[in-house]
């Protein structure tokens, strides 16, 4: 299988199609958020973060994810990264976005219940990945913070990945975050679930809609004036 090229592309290149994927994808991502959240099964280990910190703060859980983001930015610039729209967007939109649908989600009280809305969760979560990731318009401030420390150090994706999320659980769980099964089962499918979508969204550096081309006279490809 190819591996999908996601290095950010220019704003200018297909914004019709790229800034609506986008900002879909992290309104899904919110929604997704919330989802795992009213399950009360437990959430991802960044999650788990915001959650101790809402507990100690007088702030909405997305207000807390907002004000990590802009934290998590500032550690951007001895790394050298470069925030891109979707770096903002994805602060905004998402913070917006989990509040307005833990307004709108009840807490079912079954477990039954709980446990479809956690699955639910995580696979719309996984779809919400693949798109905002797929529109190729900069990475969130906690992915960024990943792959910079990675620049950086030397060490490898994986180790630093684990290393961030392994020191925000432990600390969102001193403050009260909700660990649980939900926990095991996000750390478990995310990945496998956000690569599988990602052939559905992915914005190809190829695609004539991307480079402006359209077929020439006899199928020849010609650029666009």
């Amino acid at each position: 299988m190819a591996v999908a090229d996601l290095r950010p592309l220019p704003v200018s290149r297909a914004p019709g199609r790229r800034i609506p994927q986008l900002l879909a994808g992290l309104t899904l991502y919110g929604t997704s958020m919330a989802m795992q959240l009213r399950a009360t099964l437990g959430v991802d280990p960044w999650d788990v973060f915001h959650q101790g910190l809402a507990r100690h703060l007088p702030l909405s859980f997305g207000l807390v994810t907002a004000v990590t983001g802009v934290v998590v930015l500032l550690l951007w610039l001895p790394l050298r990264q470069r925030p891109g729209v979707g770096t903002v967007a994805n602060v905004v939109v998402i913070a917006v976005s989990v509040d307005a649908a833990l307004a709108l989600i009840p807490a079912p009280s079954a477990l039954p219940a709980r446990a479809a809305l956690l699955a639910g969760g995580i696979v719309l979560n996984g779809v919400a990945s693949a798109s905002y990731i797929g529109a190729r318009l900069g990475p969130g401030p906690r992915d960024g913070l990943m792959t910079g420390l990675a620049a950086r150090t030397g060490w490898s994706i994986r180790l630093v990945r684990t290393g961030i999320e392994i020191t925000v659980l432990a600390v969102g769980w001193l403050l009260g975050g909700t660990v649980g099964l939900g926990t095991v089962a996000y750390a478990l499918a995310i990945g496998p679930l956000t690569q599988a979508f990602l052939p559905w969204f992915v914005v190809r550096s190829d695609d004539r809609s991307v480079t402006g081309e359209r077929p020439g006279p006899r199928g020849a490809r010609a650029t666009s004036p």
